[in-house]
């Protein structure tokens, strides 16, 4: 793969196929009488991949669901976490050598129906020093920011990630609670100022599963267990001390609300749930629903039915149901048969108004070259993934789908009747 040097130019003079056709646009490239052969006919695909203009996506009136800005278009989130490659490696670990890769793998997610992908952000590669973004890293968020406006994409920005503890720096597992929370903002005020003025922002989630504790952990214990290599949940503090938890998480979420606030007053902000967060006997993350609603824009939960239990997900979801949106970030058939998890997909219909999934990297149709169990797996969701994206994409969701609301369960209207 070749090194790239000037992002801006490369991204100018890059060729724009779909992937069907990457051998093609590799044999391409060697042939300059090819390239400029083939000038007329790129320069209209990509006039096609840009004519759609994108809107600003907000909140409905009724709070209920999403609208795109200045219509009466529902805007129903239907996508990818893009949170590592095949390979395991975070965005950031080759977006800087291997741009063509990320641009191949947006279009790939893109040809199976996505119209939202959630991106990844480490907190250790967006910051040098506790005062000091890394222009560099910004420059690639740009970058990626005018990938998903040419592709008519919306972005789930999701920050503060320490997924690698590797690659968390030293200084900052060293710091305060109230030093970690300022660099926190730091970096949300750095990341915002470069996303404020795109409309392809569909979201900023200011964490991936945090946690309050109960009690005192160790000094520099903010990471929770690893799962897969990686470490998906973080605490917010040490020491509970003697303030109630979710009053730690509100002050958390009131701290980053406003640096984001700073430069961006229009992006929906959101935060990461873990399904226990729910108020309820057992494990529980400190950030309960009930009392942190009020301070975002819509709900998050990352949820995994499990086999024979789509009752007991959807039990759960509907702890999220306080009169916003709910968007089930995380979701995939990791814990339980195909068929079950379409079920509860169509039963979680009642509450959740936006589903994201993963995407790896690889295609169906490597996915069924490959043959190996986990490909198999990989392959039975992204065929349903698909098959559900020609009903649950961005012109709406099936038609008499019924949705919790502020008043209880309701009938959506048609797009014919709201353009009424």
């Amino acid at each position: 793969m070749r090194k790239i040097n000037d992002p801006d130019q490369d991204s100018k003079h890059r060729l724009h196929l779909p992937s069907a056709n990457k051998r093609w646009a590799k044999a391409v490239g060697h042939s300059p009488f090819l390239f400029w052969l083939l000038c007329g006919s790129i320069s209209v695909l990509s006039s096609q991949a840009t004519c759609g203009e994108l809107k600003r996506v907000r909140v409905s009136e009724d709070q209920s669901a999403f609208v795109l800005e200045g219509t009466a278009t529902r805007f129903v989130p239907w996508g990818f976490n893009y949170d590592h490659d095949e390979r395991g490696r975070l965005l950031e670990d080759y977006w800087g050598e291997e741009w063509p890769k990320v641009e191949e793998d947006f279009r790939e997610m893109k040809e199976l129906g996505a119209n939202v992908v959630r991106i990844h952000l480490q907190l250790g590669r967006f910051m040098q020093g506790p005062d000091e973004p890394n222009n560099a890293a910004l420059h690639q968020l740009t970058r990626l920011i005018r990938l998903a406006e040419g592709l008519n994409f919306y972005l789930d920005v999701t920050g503060l990630g320490c997924y690698h503890k590797k690659d968390v720096p030293p200084w900052y597992d060293g710091l305060s609670e109230k030093d970690r929370w300022d660099v926190q903002a730091r970096f949300w005020e750095a990341v915002a100022g470069r996303c404020a003025r795109s409309p392809a922002i569909f979201c900023y989630d200011l964490m991936n599963e945090p946690v309050v504790p109960v009690g005192r952990r160790k000094p520099r214990e903010w990471l929770g267990p690893a799962f897969a290599g990686k470490h998906f949940v973080q605490f917010i503090t040490l020491d509970q001390g003697e303030r109630r938890r979710p009053e730690i998480a509100r002050g958390w979420i009131q701290r980053l609300t406003a640096a984001i606030r700073r430069h961006d007053r229009h992006r929906l902000i959101t935060v990461g749930l873990v399904p226990w967060s729910l108020d309820s006997p057992g494990l529980t993350s400190g950030f309960v629903p009930e009392e942190i609603v009020a301070g975002l824009d819509f709900l998050s939960v990352h949820l995994y039915p499990e086999k024979s239990a789509v009752d007991e997900a959807m039990k759960t979801l509907k702890g999220f149901c306080l009169g916003k949106p709910v968007v089930i970030e995380e979701t995939f058939p990791l814990k339980c048969p195909l068929e079950e998890f379409e079920e509860f997909v169509d039963e979680s219909q009642q509450v959740a108004t936006g589903w994201m999934g993963f995407y790896w990297g690889k295609t169906p149709e490597e996915c069924r070259r490959s043959g190996k169990l986990e490909d198999v797996l990989m392959l039975g969701w992204l065929e349903f993934f698909r098959k559900k994206a020609n009903t649950m994409g961005l012109e709406g969701v099936p038609r008499g789908t019924r949705r919790h609301g502020d008043a209880g369960i309701l009938t959506l209207p048609t797009e014919e009747s709201l353009n009424e």
